[in-house]
């Protein structure tokens, strides 16, 4: 197939990338990878957000079984969710222009962490399946609303693989030029995100596990780690309450007290994503790639006082560096199975970054895919990022599979896109919820290893979702938007 030349074009309007997304959240299957909160300066992570709605081709599955919905037809299949997805890709080519938009049409969405079983299928699938969703769920999209928020400015790009394209595209431009910027917007705050014990109660929050329980399997875990099985395990819990109030609202709260350069909200029939990531899964640009994984928490302090003591208390912790650069050696390997040889460096090591509610140590693992490898070689060799899982991999996720009562789901899947042009960005499902039947459903977990102490990685767990226990906390504003 002939490689397609996408149209992008400037829009001149005064709205924020947030005011676009709020003119067409409401449509179907609408996407809003969001990173203009990121920081109060622009930087690599968050210089782009994206926005797209009415997707041409749908894609949904759940193990084998695998559904196309086309805008006048829907097709079954029953094959490798991978396979299928890679032979689609290649229906759809455009050509990638230098210095360009990293995303200018192209795929959306989740990839589940169940989605393992396509990668390393010895491992069994024990848990327990109560949340009923996709494993993979992404729409095709053209066109696509690109802000960029270094020049402020919005652009449209289409390619014309979608019958209706150019029409919505002018569409989109007209709503665009004719809509004012409002006079209040969400930024970022800071202040007391403190919990209070009465409001916990008041929300209800159960979990998959009681206090003991999750205790239990830390020690289990521990057992496993002192006969020699393996050295690290990322041990999750899920919360859940009832939530009958806007998913936008509460992603809009969320975005406020916990901005992330990987936060996403994608509106896709029957459930919704509500997502504040902090954690780079995999970019691709061209043949370079890169992941920046997570590893090493504490919890943000009343004071800058007691930040300081807590970000020093971090950067100086041995278990915490062992812990990080064991995942950093597990991501090197990966990368090793697709990247040319000696192309793969460590660019940055255990930085520290701050976020509203914990600080995290971050590095940044770069490469040079071989040839002929593109994006979904990336996500076989990878998939699941080994922050989220332990090390060695495999034997982690053995373990997580017979600790865990009940699937992760999204939690620790992937949320990004996929270009029409082979590149790709996506972020680690973390500090993320998932809407679905009036529940609200959150995830934590932590790396597990032999000088752990259970009781301490109980309460990491709760740090962690913090920010999401505040914004469902936020009543008054979503009841009232709902």
């Amino acid at each position: 197939m002939l490689k397609v030349t996408p149209k992008i074009e400037e829009v001149k309007t005064s709205l924020s990338a947030l005011e676009i997304f709020e003119l067409i959240k409401d449509e179907p299957y609408s996407f809003f990878l969001d990173s203009s909160s990121a920081s109060s300066s622009i930087n690599r992570l968050n210089r782009y957000s994206f926005m797209g709605s009415k997707p041409f081709i749908i894609f949904r599955s759940k193990g084998k079984s695998v559904e196309l919905i086309h805008q006048d037809s829907i097709e079954k299949l029953d094959a490798n969710p991978f396979d299928i997805l890679e032979s689609l890709l290649n229906d759809y080519k455009i050509t990638h222009q230098e210095n360009s938009l990293p995303f200018q049409c192209g795929v959306v969405g989740y990839f589940g962490y169940e989605l393992y079983r396509f990668i390393e299928n010895k491992i069994p699938l024990k848990m327990s399946d109560d949340v009923d969703i996709p494993e993979c769920y992404l729409g095709f999209y053209d066109p696509v609303i690109i802000y960029d928020h270094l020049k402020e400015k919005p652009f449209i790009s289409s390619c014309g693989f979608a019958g209706d394209s150019r029409k919505r595209r002018e569409k989109i431009k007209k709503v665009l030029t004719r809509t004012r910027a409002k006079t209040s917007l969400y930024n970022p705050v800071s202040g007391d995100l403190s919990l209070d014990t009465k409001e916990l109660k008041e929300l209800d929050l159960r979990s998959n596990f009681t206090k003991d329980e999750y205790i239990k399997a830390i020690l289990k875990i521990k057992e496993y780690i002192a006969s020699g099985d393996v050295y690290q395990v990322n041990m999750s819990q899920r919360f859940w309450t009832n939530f009958d109030s806007s998913p936008f609202e509460l992603y809009k709260h969320l975005r406020k007290i916990n901005p992330a350069p990987f936060s996403s909200f994608l509106n896709f029939d029957k459930l919704k994503v509500v997502s504040s990531s902090p954690e780079r899964f995999l970019k691709v640009t061209d043949r370079a790639v890169e992941t920046r994984p997570v590893k090493g928490t504490r919890p943000r302090g009343i004071n800058k006082r007691v930040d300081d003591i807590l970000k020093n208390e971090l950067l100086l912790s041995q278990k915490d560096r062992a812990e990080h650069v064991m995942i950093v050696d597990l991501e090197r390997n990966d990368l090793g199975r697709i990247c040319d040889y000696n192309s793969i460096r460590v660019k940055e090591l255990g930085a520290l970054e701050e976020y509203a509610t914990v600080f995290h140590l971050t590095s940044t693992i770069e490469g040079r895919l071989s040839k002929g490898k593109g994006p979904i070689d990336c996500l076989r060799a990878c998939f699941p990022g080994g922050s989220i899982t332990g090390a060695p991999k495999i034997r982690s996720m053995e373990i997580i599979d017979e600790l865990e009562p009940t699937r992760r789901d999204i939690y620790t899947g992937s949320i990004g896109y996929i270009g029409f042009d082979g590149n790709m960005d996506s972020s680690i499902v973390i500090r993320t919820l998932l809407i679905k039947d009036k529940k609200a459903y959150l995830y934590a977990g932590g790396g597990i290893v032999s000088d752990s102490d259970p009781q301490e990685e109980y309460e990491e767990t709760i740090n962690k979702v913090k920010a999401l226990i505040i914004a469902l906390n936020n009543r008054k504003v979503l009841h009232k938007a709902a």
